[in-house]
């Protein structure tokens, strides 16, 4: 669980949620620098949340198991209910 405490490493799990992703593309998304993602996707890499290829000089990246992003969506849920129920309006 501590590998996912990260919020950038959470997005980058939402980023991953439907497909593959070159490091270049997970840049764009999550609105960091290379250097920074890289070392989250690392972590996560070694932690086995995430899994790797190599394709020429690009490396590419998809969640190793699919039990990851259920764990994700949960919390989600968990968290944006509670939110709710604090604030009285419904999250988008």
């Amino acid at each position: 669980m501590k590998a996912l405490a990260h919020p950038l490493r959470l997005k980058v799990i939402v980023a991953l949620n439907e497909k593959e992703l070159s490091v270049q593309e997970l840049v764009e998304s999550v609105g960091t620098t290379q250097s920074n993602v890289s070392q989250h996707l690392t972590i996560m890499r070694d932690k086995n949340i995430l899994s790797s290829r190599r394709v020429a000089n690009q490396v590419f990246y998809r969640v190793g198991d699919c039990k990851v992003l259920d764990l994700v969506s949960l919390t989600k849920k968990i968290f944006c209910q509670e939110e709710d129920d604090k604030t009285g309006n419904k999250k988008p």
